[in-house]
């Protein structure tokens, strides 16, 4: 090999020094999202300029949260004396709120019931741990 094959600086081959290789590119900035809202321009028929429409992400809601259900629960059992089966309970529910659910409601949950059934249920178990709700015979829904 000639000299020219070595670096001047540090005695190692041009292809392992750092001398010889020419510096990296910078780092690409990381990219920082907007956090104000997007307006959405649109075409108006009218003369007159309107304000922009602020578009706000938020999901619709796919179904009913089960704090929906509660006050419905109590109210169902207070006009039943008190205490009522938990079949009965929900038979009641999907009469009175049968045009209030949303589709996702009716879909299953990977245990096979319906979304609707099991927010209702949860929202029993949390009128259970507030004290609105007693743990009565099983299948059956009772107020304290």
């Amino acid at each position: 090999m000639s000299e020219t094959d070595y670096c001047e600086l540090c005695d190692l081959p041009k292809s392992q020094c750092i001398h010889g290789r020419p510096p990296a590119p910078p780092a690409p900035a990381p990219v920082k999202k907007s956090t104000t809202p997007r307006v959405r321009k649109t075409s108006s028929t009218s003369k007159t300029a309107s304000a922009p429409k602020v578009v706000t992400k938020s999901a619709p809601r796919k179904w009913t949260p089960p704090a929906a259900f509660a006050p419905l629960i109590l109210e169902i059992l207070e006009n039943a004396g008190g205490s009522m089966q938990a079949d009965a309970v929900l038979d009641e529910l999907e009469t009175q709120l049968s045009d209030q659910l949303l589709p996702g409601d009716f879909e299953t949950t990977p245990e096979g019931e319906l979304r609707w059934r099991y927010a209702a249920r949860r929202a029993r178990q949390g009128l259970l741990s507030d004290g609105l709700m007693t743990k009565g015979t099983p299948g059956v829904w009772q107020l304290p």
